[in-house]
């Protein structure tokens, strides 16, 4: 097993695509049936869970450093877009929206966010489509808050103000017409 140079220290911040952010608490050498392995010790604050994680896995899971600006930018610039959705079974519109949301791309998580995002004046969501709006946009606002060293309250207010104030325009509205 080659030793590769270790891409993430003690203290950084780490998007595993399936859980979200997390923080490396504690880099491990465990023997595991007989093989030394190194491990990524995360802690994820929310879940109140902790996770081991294999050096030599790392690239293979899609674990990767927080999004660079860049991307946080095309993020935000998403969730100004106009909502799409589509006409086919929620059931599989459901599946789709957790495969984006479980990619841990940045973008494709603002996307369900947008797409799932109902201002005030509209109706109410389904328990599922809520369910689903609120686990994207707890992940978007948790890396969020991690870029911009801030609690993931005050990004999901920033995240929510960015829908609201681009969301009525995609909408018909009675009551101006």
């Amino acid at each position: 097993m080659a030793s590769t140079a270790n891409a993430f220290t003690v203290g950084d911040y780490v998007v595993y695509p399936k859980h979200g952010v997390g923080r490396v608490i504690e880099l491990q050498s465990e023997e595991i049936a007989g093989m030394q392995l190194e491990l990524y010790v995360l802690r994820f604050e929310k879940e109140r869970m902790t996770l081991r994680v294999p050096v030599n896995k790392v690239e293979s899971i899609g674990m990767r450093k927080l999004s660079s600006d860049k991307t946080l930018k095309q993020a935000m610039e998403t969730l100004k877009g106009k909502p799409k959705v589509k006409r086919t079974m929620w059931s599989r519109r459901a599946q789709e929206y957790e495969a984006k949301i479980n990619s841990g791309d940045l973008v494709s998580i603002a996307e369900v966010t947008r797409d799932l995002f109902r201002p005030e004046d509209q109706p109410e969501q389904s328990y599922s489509e809520r369910q689903i709006f609120e686990a994207a946009s707890s992940r978007l606002a948790r890396e969020l808050a991690a870029m911009e060293e801030t609690d993931e309250p005050t990004a999901l207010g920033k995240i929510l103000d960015v829908l609201r104030e681009h969301a009525p325009q995609y909408y018909d509205s009675a009551e101006e017409a």
